[in-house]
């Protein structure tokens, strides 16, 4: 198949692209390099460099594609609520613009990444695709409303579309800004020199883990899954991990002792979080393989950032 994928050089992006060539799929690829590394793309990727809002270098993109991943977009939760207009412009708008250009050239079908995020605080768990989306921040937002452009033109046009809620991601080669940086890659690093692991909140707070290649493997299914037009599917692991348990676990598998901080007066974001997998399953065939522990000693054993100097 031929495949183009935005936000390609990112996280999920290269590690997505990376197993396509290898399955000897053509891919391109598209970013504009504001936080991914075109490093960490196989040669076998087509890569540009470029913006989801200019709409003349995707119609030049996406001829003869059979499917688009879109995953270009700013995801720190803490930024989007200082510079909620660009996350605007370029979580929702540049959604918009590849949608209009996927409809012009005429792809069949388009995988849209999406965040467990949109869900927001609920008591019931595991949550299930059918809760309604709470979002709390200008992230979740963005997300929710690309998801409403991405099912309603793609349906008006006559393309296929499936959009992923991907919950708490993690895995060798994730981003790590200077400031918010993501959970797992900062409490290993941390842990590896024996630093500071902050701790926001009481501990209690859990997330969903998933391992990089379990969210490949959910991407990769939705590509030629049969009868998933317009459906919402949750990706996670379905196993519910508090942030005291991650604690231990980043000390497990280090040996490191670092101090533990924590910050209880600090919010962040939604008491509890676990991804209802029963649909992802059922119209996926998607199981995810890979333990929390197993996950966080791949990613310390692969990425030279987060080990002991």
């Amino acid at each position: 198949m031929h495949f183009l994928i935005t936000g390609a050089a990112g996280f999920l992006g290269s590690a997505l692209a990376n197993r396509l060539v290898n399955e000897n799929h053509t891919v391109r690829g598209l970013d504009d390099l504001s936080t991914g590394d075109p490093a960490a793309l196989s040669s076998e990727v087509h890569f540009t460099r470029g913006d989801v809002n200019d709409r003349p270098k995707l119609w030049t993109l996406l001829q003869g594609v059979d499917c688009v991943y879109h995953l270009a977009a700013r995801v720190l939760v803490p930024e989007s609520l200082l510079y909620p207009r660009e996350y605007n412009q370029v979580n929702v708008g540049g959604t918009v613009t590849l949608m209009e250009a996927m409809r012009d050239v005429g792809v069949r079908r388009v995988i849209f990444i999406s965040s467990g995020a949109i869900y927001g605080e609920r008591l019931d768990q595991p949550i299930s695709e059918t809760a309604t989306p709470a979002p709390r921040s200008p992230y979740a937002v963005s997300k929710l409303a690309a998801e409403y452009y991405v099912r309603t033109i793609a349906a008006l046009w006559g393309m296929e579309s499936v959009c992923l809620r991907v919950f708490n991601a993690y895995g060798p080669g994730q981003h790590l800004p200077p400031v918010h940086a993501p959970v797992i890659p900062n409490f290993l690093r941390q842990a590896s020199s024996n630093g500071t692991l902050v701790v926001h909140g009481s501990g209690l707070q859990t997330r969903d883990y998933i391992y990089v290649d379990d969210v490949v493997d959910a991407m990769r299914a939705a590509a030629t899954a049969e009868a998933v037009d317009q459906a919402v599917i949750n990706v996670g692991s379905g196993v519910e991990t508090s942030v005291r348990d991650l604690v231990r676990l980043a000390m497990t598998v280090t040996g490191g002792q670092p101090e533990v901080v924590y910050n209880p007066r600090s919010d962040n974001g939604p008491s509890r979080m676990c991804a209802d997998l029963g649909l992802a399953a059922k119209v996926l065939n998607f199981q995810p393989k890979t333990p929390l522990e197993t996950g966080l000693r791949l990613t310390l054993e692969q990425d030279s950032r987060l080990q002991r100097k």
